[in-house]
């Protein structure tokens, strides 16, 4: 579920909506109940002169009817002439609703000997009294939702200030920090066991931190100890002059290699842990690094019959470690060494970007979305652990760099690394 306004704002709403659905309960009940007793008293009202005006025309037959302005009487004798519509006479004697001339009345019927005496009440005046009614509790219903919203705002704003501190406190947070318990500052209510929470949860998240920091300091000893011996032995079997051929090149495949996982350790290293360091990076040259990790995968090409084609249309500094950079130029490369079996292998730096296109099997629709996914790997690597691309993916998000991957079965890859959004400097041209 996901909330798109403020408590504040969500909390006003409800009044409001409490507000103006009571009122509006309450002011239909007015309406109606007032409607109700109007028409009793009319009821009654006009029961009281039809008995006034039977008594008094019992005693005098010539005695003057009711007539004000809303009432007006009808009497039909059988020997005077009808005055009145013939569909009257079928009216039980009573309280009834009339229609005379286009107008509405509220009548009374009385039978008098043969005679019967119709008392009608004019509806225009009634109505109008109705509608400034219904109109007072629109205007009542409005208001109360007005001040039901303002209230709500007041209310709210006096109730998430305690949310609001816990929110500010928590937005200051960092990694790592020694944090002072923030329960102790609120009371025992919802807010304070969610700061309790917190709490307990920090202190979790410090003792991980510490721990991780303290793995990280550990591993990066115990591999840098191995790796410096490898380093220094490859050193001191290449200043031999005896040594030619075959086992030059697997003396130097090692020393690459090692000296490769050594600035992968220390970028791999970064990449656990939050970087806090604020250090100037010195400018790498992707040219440089580029070809390093083309020849240090050299040896993954399936076959001699593969062309590979390198070239530095520019030559660009980027503001990264090397070691960064060969991380994601690794993964590509090693992708498309290992799977281009036949045709041809074109690797292209462009000033922001590196385009590596191969003409191996390439990728099937439904797996290139799922490419970047930690420990996926496709139909054309079963055996892959699934984590180089993912690894690539984490450092280009860290970077600010795209990876844009097109792919057809059957035809080939093509991707590019493109570093534009990084922080960088001039390009250096090729040559």
């Amino acid at each position: 579920m996901r909330f798109r306004h403020s408590l504040r704002f969500r909390a006003a709403v409800a009044f409001a909506a409490f507000g103006a659905f009571v009122s509006l309960l309450l002011s239909t009940a007015v309406f109606f109940a007032a409607r109700d007793i109007e028409l009793r008293l009319l009821s009654e009202t006009l029961a009281v002169e039809m008995e006034d005006f039977m008594a008094r025309r019992a005693r005098r037959p010539a005695a003057l009817p009711p007539a004000t302005r809303a009432i007006r009487t009808f009497v039909d004798s059988p020997q005077g002439e009808a005055s009145v519509p013939v569909a009257w006479s079928a009216l039980e004697p009573g309280f009834h609703q009339l229609l005379l001339q286009g107008r509405g009345y509220y009548a009374a019927v009385a039978q008098q000997g043969s005679d019967r005496v119709y008392l009608l009440y004019d509806k225009a005046q009634l109505n109008r009294r109705e509608q400034w009614l219904f109109a007072f509790l629109v205007v009542g219903v409005l208001a109360m939702s007005a001040l039901s919203a303002a209230g709500g705002l007041w209310l709210a704003a006096r109730i998430i200030t305690p949310v609001s501190e816990l929110a500010r406190r928590i937005r200051h947070l960092r990694i790592g920090e020694t944090v002072q318990p923030m329960a102790v500052d609120f009371s025992g209510d919802e807010v304070g066991e969610l700061a309790r929470l917190f709490d307990r949860y920090m202190e979790r998240l410090h003792a991980f931190v510490e721990r991780e920091r303290a793995f990280t300091a550990d591993l990066s000893h115990e591999l840098r100890t191995p790796l410096a011996v490898i380093e220094g032995a490859s050193e001191i079997s290449l200043d031999d002059p005896q040594l030619k051929g075959r086992r030059r090149q697997r003396a130097e495949r090692i020393a690459r290699a090692a000296r490769q996982m050594s600035e992968l350790t220390q970028a791999l290293l970064v990449l656990a842990r939050e970087d806090t360091d604020d250090r100037p990076v010195p400018a790498t040259n992707v040219g440089n690094v580029l070809e390093d990790v083309v020849e240090g995968h050299r040896h993954l090409l399936a076959a001699e019959g593969v062309q590979l084609t390198v070239d530095l249309a520019a030559n660009p500094n980027l503001l990264v470690p090397p070691a960064v950079l060969q991380i994601v130029l690794g993964n590509l490369v090693r992708n498309a060494f290992c799977y281009t079996k036949r045709g041809s292998i074109l690797i292209r730096l462009e000033a922001d970007r590196a385009i590596l296109e191969d003409t191996g099997p390439g990728i099937a629709p439904e797996e290139l979305p799922r490419i970047f996914e930690r420990h996926f790997h496709g139909t054309q690597n079963p055996r892959g652990t699934g984590i180089g691309l993912a690894l690539a993916k984490r450092v280009c998000e860290r970077q600010g760099w795209q990876i844009i991957v097109q792919s057809h079965p059957g035809q080939g890859t093509r991707m590019e690394l493109v570093f534009r959004s990084a922080p960088q400097t001039e390009p250096v041209s090729a040559g």
